[in-house]
């Protein structure tokens, strides 16, 4: 039997037993019918418990070890991870694993300049469009925006320097690359950072900006904006592009938690955007980041923010397709990867995917109640997931064909009871719609 919230699995399988026997014609029995209505409406695959599934990156007794931020290189087994000792801003802490994540080294040598890092790490490859010179790049943020360069896949580096006089939050949320072989990196502001002065506004307005680089990730543009406002903070973009590569989609955090999270397009790499579409409960959540299965479809990793989620707070997962977001479902699965036990400090993560189709999925948690938060990484395949699913969905295949050769899910949810830890209402609040008090900026 697969871990599903397994405190918590009654209510699945009643509900699971209540549509087996309605659509066998059999009138279903009174424990099924009083099972409570899916959140989600699709199912809540729990990885939490499943024994050889985490990893232990890096640990220290007594230290906050925080936001992770990874890269899988070309041989598709040397990943890099990069994280600061402390909440969102301190010494960056640099580690290799040489097998695709079943093992790390001891924290490697850094320059001196990444000892003051101001804000989270984050590390992308890029490739010289003219040239096409393999790098890496690292940025960190806040004022003055500062990158860090390597020439030799991260056997060394160069120092923190300025890349121009501006700032930022989460600097790099994603670096994506463009058809022509330019880059486009966005981030956010809330009027702190942007500039050497504070001019944050009471209520703040959020920002979000994208910069360039022409020139393999040595340059970059001065920002422009894309989208501004008071209402509702949307931030923390993460990139996905469309598998016929014509279409930008960015999921962004929802930080007034007052709504679900958003997304936007692109159809012109970048050039102009959509107007902020609120996105389906299931991918509600803070600093979105996946990669693509080897069969297509896109697993996504975030925080639970979703008001009234059984799961808020923890790190989760999402599976669906491109085509799911664009169109506003909910997607194929939910899963939990880590039970956090300290409100929502948790999950910025870096996402690989392996030549054989393991999910490397890496970040912070307060994993063990009661002790500073360290680095684990979870694995997994979708394979994996399909079977999870399979064995308590036996109603209706996990894909049926749908119309225009899209795949429609039928999958019946896995349910949670109604008093499952979940994140208090605000009152008067649409817990469809995600509200939440407010909370820190990470």
């Amino acid at each position: 039997m697969p871990s599903l919230l397994t405190s918590r699995l009654l209510p699945a399988l009643l509900l699971s037993t209540c549509l087996a026997a309605a659509l066998a014609g059999a009138e279903p029995g009174p424990e099924a019918a009083s099972a409570p209505a899916p959140f989600f409406g699709i199912p809540l695959i729990d990885l939490n418990e499943d024994e050889g599934r985490h990893i232990v990156v890096d640990r220290e007794a007594g230290q906050y070890l925080g936001h992770v931020s990874s890269v899988l290189l070309e041989d598709g087994k040397t990943i890099l991870a990069v994280y600061p000792k402390g909440h969102g801003r301190g010494p960056i802490v640099y580690k290799k694993s040489t097998d695709g994540g079943l093992t790390w080294s001891e924290r490697l040598p850094t320059p001196e300049s990444w000892a003051t890092s101001k804000e989270v790490p984050t590390i992308h490859r890029v490739i010289d469009p003219k040239t096409g010179k393999r790098r890496l790049i690292l940025w960190s943020g806040l004022y003055p925006a500062r990158l860090a360069v390597s020439e030799d896949d991260g056997e060394t580096w160069s120092e923190l320097e300025p890349v121009g006089d501006w700032g930022g939050i989460v600097v790099m949320g994603f670096v994506e690359r463009l058809r022509d072989g330019s880059y486009v990196a966005m981030f956010h502001d809330d009027g702190r950072f942007f500039t050497d002065t504070n001019r944050r506004t009471s209520p703040p307005t959020f920002t979000l900006y994208k910069t360039l680089s022409h020139d393999g990730g040595l340059t970059w543009t001065d920002p422009e904006v894309v989208w501004s406002g008071k209402d509702i903070h949307l931030c923390e973009p993460g990139c996905f592009r469309s598998p016929d590569g014509k279409k930008l989609a960015v999921l962004l955090r929802e930080n007034t938690r007052t709504r679900n999270s958003y997304v936007i397009f692109s159809e012109d790499e970048g050039e102009t955007w959509t107007t902020p579409r609120e996105l389906p409960a299931s991918l509600t959540g803070d600093r979105h980041t996946g990669v693509y299965a080897p069969d297509g479809r896109l697993f996504v990793s975030f925080r639970d923010m979703a008001q009234g989620s059984p799961t808020w707070g923890d790190w989760v997962g999402w599976v669906g397709t491109w085509e799911d977001i664009h169109a506003g479902r909910p997607g194929q699965y939910r899963l939990r990867l880590k039970d956090n036990t300290k409100g929502a400090d948790t999950t910025y993560p870096g996402v690989e995917v392996l030549p054989d189709g393991t999910i490397v999925a890496t970040t912070y948690g307060h994993w063990d109640e009661g002790q500073q938060p360290y680095i684990l990484s979870a694995r997994f395949t979708l394979a994996e997931i399909d079977a999870k699913a399979a064995e308590l969905l036996t109603i209706t295949p996990p894909l049926a064909p749908g119309g225009r050769g899209a795949n429609a899910y039928r999958n019946p949810a896995l349910l949670t009871p109604t008093s499952a830890r979940s994140a208090p209402a605000a009152s008067g609040a649409n817990t469809a719609a995600g509200t939440r008090p407010v909370s820190p900026t990470r």
